[in-house]
């Protein structure tokens, strides 16, 4: 039977290539897979030009819907700094932790980070055939490691959001009754072990540091201060957490050349783009072509709003007294005559400020890595090893940007806390809440002991088994190999 199905599946496959001319891209479970040109021949591309749009072409799914979108629903909807407002089912699912492996979220975030994949494998594994002269081998390595980069970034949403996930670092190159049980574990591929994804995603942003560059023409391409950045977030993510290994990469990019903005605002008042704070920014032109549309999902009266400010969070805000960064992330209006809430009033309605040209064609960038979030690691891989003073002397630094008091946290496990409080109140709506509560392993305490209107307990019940999303069913269903994650 098992021979059967396979046949099967081989001979529907190679019917749907009858009609391919130059490149095919499918996506049968996990990846686009380059297959051969017509020319017959192994150089997949002919000139630097296809190269660099290759490139590029990677690059440009940082401005795809998952990061418009749904990274930062992931990352804030998913926590207890926002809730999944509008009138989606799939962010509903999100929001309350009650998931199933039919959200179309949870299918099409799967589908958009493996296609970003598939793009960096066709660049790293053929980069190098590349004969035209006017790619000189300096550059393709740069473009090898920027997509090494890329790959990793992927991987690491990936393995944070469901755990054990196919490996793929290959493309089909050629695909004949010949080679068929050779590209079948690839096109069909297992789940890989944590630890294996970690492995590589490690192994390919160390990779990558030498060949990038120090700086580039805007923050949006892969830097050595984003490639130490990311390496120190995955060392706090991993298990175990190698903290030795997170110091050293947090040092690594403050020492180049990155610096806080004086005032907490300039961040989101569209005055400076690509700071000497930001490490990582995608950047948009705005208009129809190259136009941000993701800003306008967190504020305007047009409709009803994704990710709406929790009263869980605002309180954290108002017990710190934290005027500064409070009004820099979230702004009231009266929405009365358009919709209501359960958590909030019409009158005094709040909206995520962080994002603020939301305007059709919105030339708002988005940074998803800045020094502030660095710094804070820093002070939590301090103050894991025992380091609690100089801990304290980073967490005094952010605060006291937005004219805040030194903490008052003396004890490691007080720091804990307070490094924790310091992130949720500095870095709120960027995308990293959530998971800042798994690594940690508080999510399951915080988030059903989180409060909506009158200090009522929200009622969330947060599982062990809902730490990490379902294999979406469309996959399961095409791979035979994948297994579901428990409880789904």
């Amino acid at each position: 039977m098992k021979n059967i199905l396979f046949y099967s599946l081989a001979a529907g496959f190679l019917f749907s290539l009858a009609s391919c001319e130059k490149y095919l891209d499918l996506e049968p479970v996990s990846q686009g897979i380059a297959v051969e040109n017509a020319a017959g021949d192994s150089i997949y591309f002919k000139s630097a030009g296809e190269v660099e749009a290759a490139l590029a072409g990677a690059y440009s799914d940082f401005k795809n819907e998952y990061y418009q979108l749904d990274y930062f629903v992931n990352g804030d909807a998913q926590s207890d700094d926002a809730y999944a407002g509008a009138d989606n089912p799939s962010n509903f699912q999100i929001d309350d932790y009650k998931l199933d492996a039919t959200n179309s979220n949870v299918s099409r975030d799967w589908a958009y980070l493996y296609s970003t994949i598939g793009k960096c494998n066709t660049v790293i594994n053929n980069t190098r055939e590349v004969t035209d002269p006017a790619l000189s081998e300096g550059r393709k390595d740069e473009i090898i490691a920027e997509a090494k980069f890329i790959r990793a970034f992927m991987y690491f949403q990936l393995v944070q959001l469901w755990g054990d996930v196919p490996l793929q670092l290959t493309e089909v190159t050629s695909i004949s009754a010949d080679n068929l049980e050779a590209i079948y574990p690839i096109l069909f591929p297992a789940r890989s072990t944590t630890a294996e994804v970690y492995a590589q995603i490690i192994k390919d942003l160390e990779e990558a540091l030498p060949d990038v560059r120090t700086t580039a023409t805007h923050k949006g391409f892969a830097t050595k201060g984003a490639v130490n950045a990311v390496l120190a977030k995955v060392f706090a993510t991993q298990e175990p957490h190698d903290w030795t290994r997170v110091n050293q990469y947090c040092d690594a990019v403050i020492g180049g050349g990155y610096s806080l903005l004086p005032t907490y605002d300039e961040l989101w008042n569209n005055s400076v783009e690509n700071s000497s704070e930001a490490i990582f920014e995608i950047n948009y032109n705005g208009g129809v072509t190259d136009g941000n549309w993701g800003t306008k999902m967190w504020r305007g009266l047009d409709w009803k709003k994704f990710n709406i400010p929790s009263n869980d969070l605002l309180k954290a805000f108002d017990a710190e007294n934290d005027d500064i960064r409070k009004n820099a992330s979230v702004i009231f209006q009266d929405v009365s005559g358009k919709w209501s809430d359960a958590h909030w009033p019409q009158t005094n309605y709040p909206f995520v400020n962080k994002w603020r040209t939301f305007t059709e064609g919105s030339n708002q960038n988005y940074i998803f890595i800045r020094l502030a979030d660095i710094l804070l690691l820093k002070a939590e891989a301090l103050n894991e090893l025992n380091d609690v003073t100089g801990a304290a002397g980073l967490v005094d630094q952010i605060r006291t940007r937005v004219s805040l008091p030194n903490t008052t946290a003396t004890t490691q496990a007080d720091m804990r806390l307070a490094i924790e409080k310091e992130r949720r109140l500095e870095l709120a709506f960027e995308g990293h809440r959530w998971f800042d509560l798994k690594r940690t392993g508080r999510a399951i305490e915080v988030v059903n002991n989180a409060v909506g209107p009158n200090n009522e307990n929200l009622g969330y019940n947060l599982t062990p088994n809902r730490m990490f999303w379902p294999i979406p069913q469309a996959e399961l269903d095409k791979n035979t190999k994948l297994t579901q994650n428990p409880g789904y």
